[in-house]
């Protein structure tokens, strides 16, 4: 499946580039910790552990806890995930506790399907580390189809999205000699051919957007320094960010070379690169290309297509010989139109097959659909019901695919299907990590403050009594078109409800539960929508009398960390606890850090007034108070996240303190965006997590 870099959503132009970013707030006393690594910014973030850990760790439960967490994610007998390979063999990352970086290793089909497969080393990770003296995470790989045996592999310094590319022989299991060889950096990359790499990276001065992202696109030639790879396009410095990527045909042959450029983060320009230059395809800007199959461009879209009576949320196709010959006359088809309470969530193509995840009222399904000679033939896979159903690998030699089938109290199982025949097996089930036995799932609904139903799930104890005295976690997330559906947790199964705790999960506005609409009626301006869906369902919570502000906590991260912030600063008496993690917190100077300026289409943009009203009203950081009962707050970020940069949870913390409020701070000093760098390093975040609501919670 070929996705683009980034998603297509309505949103202007000019609203992303007609002003520079923010200055610097003028009257903020904390911009010094927006230097990641300055010697200031280190020592107070280190003092800040050293002061917070002791009254996490020191809790008699922590050790317990934090011992769970990590048998959970070290375990030998977890599923191990994998993707059809080219060679036949099947791929799998892996990571345990001989192994907490992880090996790439590959096995055939037939001994997966034992209890104990039999896997060869391709890749370890802890060794490379080790011999190299880098404190290495892997962050995947790109491999030449269709035998995959050459493979650029992504090694991040410590977790950080930037990256260092080196050229890898899945075959002989070596670097290759002379081989291709990027240094670190944010880049995006692609195959051409066994001797080209279409490449977007940091080529100097001026070749990198406000966003921290590359524009500058170039064709490298193998045996030639980077510095001699040639342009073939350029965006604008204005830009988010622009990609390559190449639509093939199953076998691997090149049929279309092409480019996104990104003006937003929700806006994609699809660009066919031809020998005679750049031509830019007629797809609205809000479109997602998902790969070609029998010929034809299969694209998703998030705004109607009015010449063509196409409409937001539609899956279509176009034939691309057509969209070549003269790109204005193409004609699109419709493939599937969901309804109000569906959304396409995943797509993938096999040989000869489109495979759709289908949500609708957020659980899934999944549909096949084969091209024909006047349109699509449609059908529906028998997998289980009332569950995510997650759409896998799939194999470009046949038809076959995988799928993860998962429930908050439904172990995680892996499926193999064929989406030729229609025949579905159980490969792989995760065995029980906690008690689930006396726990039920419900689906309720909470009316939000204009009148919108939000769903929620609850997963609770079958004997809940109804007397408001449950410790309940809330998680959501709220953006970016991300919907959150139903998935087995061990960690929050066997640390929190084994242990009496309620969780929730709030499908609120800003993600894409119910499609592109879902989300877009959260954007920029209608951002409070968000965060009054979630106050709707705290409030739920507590009327149906499940649990109450003393006993109700919320948890959350990135876009999420922005969530509690409002959550905090908002509505300080719905909670007794928040965890804030890897958050956005100052949103009036959020543009300027880290890769910040790339989310102005979620937002809006702080350096423009009117849009700067909009965002001042919410932003957790300038609307901390004196004077206001605020919860004890957790926060945790990582020294290393170059997505969402650590000055927003540190400035928080800081704020708190000058106000006079209690907090408890913990920074990773590795770790990238999600906090930790290794299964060891997320055991002790889970674990201090998990602390601090008990602390908050139970006691």
């Amino acid at each position: 499946m070929v996705r683009s870099f980034l998603i297509a959503l309505v949103m202007t132009v000019t609203a992303s580039t007609a002003s520079a970013a923010p200055a610097p707030t003028p009257d903020d006393p904390f911009t010094w910790m927006e230097e990641i690594e300055g010697t200031r910014a280190l020592d107070w973030a280190r003092a800040e552990n050293a002061r917070s850990l002791p009254v996490l760790q020191d809790d008699p439960r922590y050790a317990g806890l934090h011992d769970a967490a990590l048998k959970i994610l070290q375990a030998s007998d977890r599923i191990p995930m994998v993707a059809f390979k080219g060679d036949g063999t099947l791929s799998n990352f892996w990571q345990d506790a001989d192994h907490v970086r992880g090996l790439w290793r590959r096995t055939s089909l037939d001994s997966y399907r034992t209890t104990a497969p039999v896997w060869e080393t391709v890749l370890d990770f802890d060794a490379l580390a080790k011999a190299e003296g880098k404190n290495w995470v892997y962050k995947g790989t790109s491999c030449l189809p269709p035998e995959d045996r050459y493979c650029l592999v992504q090694l991040s310094d410590g977790g950080k999205d930037a990256v260092t590319l080196r050229e890898f022989d899945a075959v002989t299991r070596a670097f290759v000699e002379d081989g291709f060889v990027s240094p670190d950096g944010k880049q995006n990359v692609t195959w051409l051919d066994r001797d080209t790499l279409l490449i977007a990276r940091d080529w100097g001065e001026g070749t990198m957007t406000k966003s921290s992202y590359p524009f500058v696109l170039k064709t490298w030639k193998r045996g030639t320094p980077l510095t001699a790879a040639t342009e073939i396009y350029r965006g604008t410095v204005d830009d988010v960010a622009v990609s390559p990527f190449v639509l093939r045909e199953a076998d691997g042959a090149v049929q279309a070379v092409m480019a996104v450029r990104s003006p937003s983060f929700f806006e994609s320009e699809y660009v066919l690169i031809t020998d005679k230059g750049p031509v830019t395809l007629p797809f609205p800007m809000k479109s997602s290309v998902q790969g070609l199959l029998a010929g034809r461009v299969i694209f998703t879209l998030e705004e109607d297509w009015a010449v063509f009576d196409l409409k937001q949320g539609d899956l279509a196709a176009v034939d691309l010989a057509a969209l070549k010959a003269d790109p204005a006359t193409a004609k699109p088809s419709l493939i599937l139109r969901p309804t109000a309470r569906q959304s396409v969530e995943e797509i993938n193509i096999s040989k000869g097959r489109l495979i759709v995840g289908l949500l609708e009222d957020v659980t899934g399904q999944a549909l096949v659909f084969a091209p024909t000679a006047d349109g699509w033939s449609q059908s529906r896979l028998d997998l289980p019901a009332n569950v995510s159903i997650g759409v896998g690998s799939t194999s470009e030699t046949d038809d076959r695919v995988f799928f993860t089938v998962t429930g908050y109290l439904t172990p995680s199982s892996l499926w193999l299907a064929d989406a030729a025949s229609g025949e579905v097996e159980m490969i792989k089930t995760l065995a029980p990590r906690f008690d689930a036995g006396e726990h039920v799932v419900e689906q309720l609904w909470a009316t939000s403050k204009d009148g919108t139903k939000v769903p929620y799930f609850v997963v609770r104890p079958k004997g809940l009594k109804y007397d408001g005295t449950a410790p309940t976690l809330l998680y959501a997330y709220g953006g970016f078109q991300v919907s959150m559906t139903p998935g087995y947790s061990a960690t929050v199964g066997k640390l929190w409800l084994e242990r009496g705790g309620v969780y929730v999960v709030a499908n609120i506005r800003g993600g894409g539960e119910f499609g592109p609409a879902w989300h877009q009626a959260g954007l920029k301006a209608d951002r409070q929508k968000v965060y009054d869906d979630f106050f709707a369902v705290s409030e739920d919570l507590i009327a149906r009398k499940i649990t109450n502000p003393r006993r109700l906590g919320v948890m959350g991260g990135s876009n999420g960390g922005l969530l509690m912030g409002v959550a905090l600063t908002q509505r300080p008496e719905l909670y007794n606890a928040v965890v804030i993690q890897v958050p956005l917190f100052d949103m009036l100077n959020y543009t300027r850090m880290g890769a910040g300026a790339s989310w102005v289409g979620e937002y809006g943009n702080p350096a423009l007034p009117e849009e700067r009203a909009w965002i001042a009203a919410y932003d957790p950081y300038s609307n901390l108070r004196a004077g206001r009962d605020y919860p004890e707050a957790l926060i945790v970020t990582s020294t290393k996240d170059d997505r969402v940069h650590p000055a927003h949870a540190r400035k928080a913390a800081a704020r708190l303190e000058a106000l006079g409020y209690r907090y408890l701070y913990y920074e990773n000093i590795d770790g990238g965006h999600s906090a930790a760098a290794n299964l060891a390093e997320t055991a002790t975040r889970v674990a201090l997590e998990f602390t601090y609501l008990s602390q908050r919670l139970m006691d």
